[in-house]
């Protein structure tokens, strides 16, 4: 029996599996959470996930005063209103998401507001952008990164669209420098999460996914590096939450 390959596989949670396998079961378990995901955010986080988001607003400091924004992984738009606020007056602001589902959500959602009337919601894969290069001030992305299945793909994707001056900042779970905190956080991350998932989302083996995806997510430094390796220059990072979540930041020179 032929082995398969290992040099082509990716990671799917615990799982070794495809690439192809990897991007149609993320985007299964979208397509499954879409109508209790913004619901789930907030019991998962216990509504931390909104100081996240503000945390990474007001960090947003684009070059130019109208600025061309693109948030990745935009999901139902919560980064989009976030920023919103933080930033009254750009030039474009464009949402996109790899799941239609998602997006057709926060398009109803953020659509209901006249502030939201001039954002565009693009269905993209954030390793292949349909943009050209040097478009935006300022990109963003919350929560996604860890779904994707090349991840240096779409930081090179980023860096790419990026002006020069022109910033990113990428929030994301992550992993706690204190043993203790890890401990609490994993008891945590693989006993309540599917839980919650089974008893709100009616799934519990995407909040499984969820768990399994922090825990192969590069650590801060590792991810700093990745970004430095695609090009971005000034990387830092910061620790939300005693590490359980980690905003970084690099720019385009």
């Amino acid at each position: 029996m032929n082995q398969p390959d290992t040099d082509s596989l990716t990671d799917f949670g615990f799982e070794s599996v495809s690439p192809a396998e990897k991007t149609r079961r993320v985007r299964a378990v979208f397509d499954s959470v879409a109508d209790r995901y913004d619901l789930m955010n907030d019991l998962m986080s216990l509504g931390l996930h909104r100081f996240w988001k503000g945390f990474l607003a007001n960090l947003a400091r684009p070059s130019r005063e109208h600025p061309r924004i693109l948030d990745l992984a935009s999901g139902t738009g919560d980064l989009v209103r976030t920023l919103s606020g933080a930033i009254p007056h750009p030039a474009c602001r464009i949402a996109s998401d790899i799941n239609f589902e998602m997006l057709r959500r926060g398009a109803r959602k953020l659509g209901e507001g006249a502030r939201f009337a001039g954002v565009f919601w693009v269905q993209a894969d954030a390793e292949h952008l349909p943009f050209a290069d040097r478009t935006f001030d300022l990109v963003t992305m919350a929560f996604g990164l860890r779904n994707v299945t090349h991840k240096d793909a779409a930081l090179a994707e980023i860096h790419r669209v990026l002006r020069p001056g022109g910033s990113t900042l990428i929030l994301e779970f992550s992993h706690p420098p204190s043993q203790p905190v890890q401990k609490l956080y994993d008891r945590y991350s693989f006993a309540v999460l599917p839980r919650l998932g089974r008893l709100i989302a009616r799934d519990a083996d995407s909040y499984r996914y969820l768990a399994e995806s922090i825990r192969r997510h590069p650590d801060q430094s590792t991810l700093k590096r990745m970004m430095e390796e695609a090009g971005f220059a000034r990387v830092d990072y910061f620790n939300l939450s005693l590490g359980i979540v980690a905003l970084h930041r690099g720019y385009r020179l």
